[in-house]
């Protein structure tokens, strides 16, 4: 499930456009001969100028809707994903998309500067030409080519903090976890219900539909309070404190409060005469007695599919615990082999060796503390984090021409990211198992990133296990918790194989990166 707050969006910006420009071919008839009336009195000393309404009226309507359309897809499909792509290296992005809104802005003016040229929308008060009041009442249109420039800006910057605002709330949906699923069921149902709200009277305006303003006065004042108290019964009041054995208190004072505050933003809007206390109160009755009967209703016909996405909640939230566990499986595990190995380092050598041990085992300490407990870190890390481990290993190797170790990591441009601590339990098992002290061993780790994703190839030669090894009896844990981290982290992203030989076990593992995070 994604989150279609900016399609829904799209898709009412779309339509309001539409209508916009099919309510000004519809209005012909019936605008032109009251538009001709300032003509009309302009021509006594422009006797040049004649009416025509494509060009006086029609076109620069339409041209300028257009243009609105135009720069609002700019913004979303262009200049938003490029900031999302950025990083802490993109800094250059930040002018460009700053020139990317002035130059808007600066368009957006010039072509209202222009349509105005050609409409003359200060000869009728600019009474069908509100689009064009935004940007400023201009009687000398083309005489000043920055005209409108500052209101436009201020019109994009206004945008910019709604769609910085939206943005932000997409963001927390998406990174809420184990909640993720039902956020985005709820907020994809809001988008859709404020983008029918909106688009009705707008319908219904457009052509001419209904003509009473009070009726518009009372849709505005009525059905946001009629959303709001919808959406919290049903997600919140209703899941949380419907089910309470012998207090039914506890949920009907919450739904007077509730729906007191719903009914609130009566006193915002605009109203002839000023908001009394008793339209307050009748609306405030209304949502309380007439609509939360039916949102109870309408919960009743859906709760077994709101409690199955709350239930898959708590199966998420079981799942992320589950990682939690198999993480803490990793260090205490590994931390133990390496002590081990550096103890026995101090007792046959001398202590420079093992300073220099304890200096790379420190860290790796660190960056357990640092960056173990992180979804995803830059691969970089992981990478510094597996070097030291395998100097440490070197170190406890007696120098051998039987026993060689060879490493080739090309990762110097890669900005992939990856789960911390996946690729050492490949490794450490290949120092586990691979070497021989008295036996012809070999270890091969091939590591490289590119803009599809990281390869990561591990072989080591294969011995008869010691049946007096006291690990023969351990298979541990670390394969298998790779195994299900990258299932948890990659699914269908990912190819795991592990091979079995006469004389060698090869680990392959592909992790392709993903195309976008938009």
């Amino acid at each position: 499930m994604k989150v279609e707050i900016r399609k829904y969006e799209q898709l009412l910006i779309t339509f309001l456009g539409l209508m916009a420009i099919l309510g000004y071919i519809l209005q012909c008839l019936n605008l032109a001969p009251v538009y001709t009336a300032g003509f009309d009195q302009y021509n006594i000393t422009h006797p040049n100028l004649q009416f025509n309404y494509a060009t006086n009226l029609l076109l620069p309507r339409v041209g300028v809707v257009v243009l609105l359309l135009a720069v609002y897809f700019w913004i979303n499909l262009f200049t938003i994903p490029q900031l999302w792509r950025a990083n802490y290296r993109s800094f250059f992005i930040y002018p460009w998309v700053l020139f990317q809104l002035l130059l808007l802005g600066f368009l957006l003016a010039l072509g209202v500067n222009v349509a105005t040229y050609y409409a003359h929308p200060a000869l009728n008060n600019y009474g069908e030409f509100r689009l064009f009041a935004l940007f400023g009442y201009n009687e000398t249109p083309l005489v000043d080519y920055w005209a409108g420039f500052d209101r436009a800006l201020i019109l994009l910057l206004v945008y910019g903090i709604y769609a910085c605002i939206r943005e932000f709330i997409i963001y927390r949906i998406k990174n809420s976890g184990s909640k993720s699923t039902y956020q985005i069921l709820i907020a994809n149902q809001i988008s859709v219900s404020f983008c029918i709200f909106l688009l009705l009277p707008n319908l219904a305006s457009a052509f001419h539909i209904i003509n009473d303003d009070g009726i518009y006065r009372a849709y505005f004042v009525f059905i946001p309070s009629v959303i709001f108290v919808y959406f919290s019964n049903t997600y919140w009041l209703f899941p949380r404190f419907a089910n309470i054995s012998g207090d039914a208190f506890q949920l009907i004072w919450r739904l007077a409060i509730s729906t007191f505050f719903y009914s609130i933003p009566i006193v915002l809007f605009p109203n002839r005469g000023g908001v009394t206390p008793n339209i307050l109160l009748v609306n405030w009755i209304i949502q309380l007695v007439v609509v939360t009967p039916i949102t109870w209703m309408l919960y009743q016909q859906r709760k077994d599919k709101i409690r199955e996405l709350r239930g898959a909640e708590i199966a998420l939230s079981k799942s992320t615990a589950d990682l939690q566990f198999l993480r803490s499986q990793i260090n205490p595990h590994f931390l133990f082999n390496i002590l081990n190995t550096i103890y026995a380092m101090a007792l046959i050598d001398g202590s420079k060796r093992t300073a220099n041990a304890v200096q790379k085992l420190g860290d790796m300490m660190r960056f357990m503390l640092d960056d173990n407990h992180l979804d995803f870190i830059p691969l970089n890390n992981e990478i510094s984090y597996l070097q030291n481990y395998i100097a440490l290993q070197k170190l406890r190797i007696q120098d051998s021409d039987d026993i060689v170790i060879s490493e080739k990591i090309t990762a110097d441009n890669c900005t992939c990211e990856i789960i911390p601590m996946l690729l050492i339990p490949f490794v450490e098992n290949a120092f586990k198992h691979g070497i021989e002290i008295n036996q012809k061993s070999w270890i091969s780790i091939v590591l490289t990133c590119d803009q599809k994703g990281i390869w990561f190839n591990v072989r080591n030669s294969l011995h008869k296990v010691d049946i007096n090894d006291p690990e023969r009896k351990h298979s541990g844990i670390g394969l298998q918790n790779v195994k299900e981290r990258l299932t948890m982290f990659y699914e269908g992203r990912h190819e795991l194989t592990c091979e079995t030989t006469d004389k060698e076990f090869i680990v392959d593992l592909i992790i392709k990166t993903e195309i976008s995070k938009i």
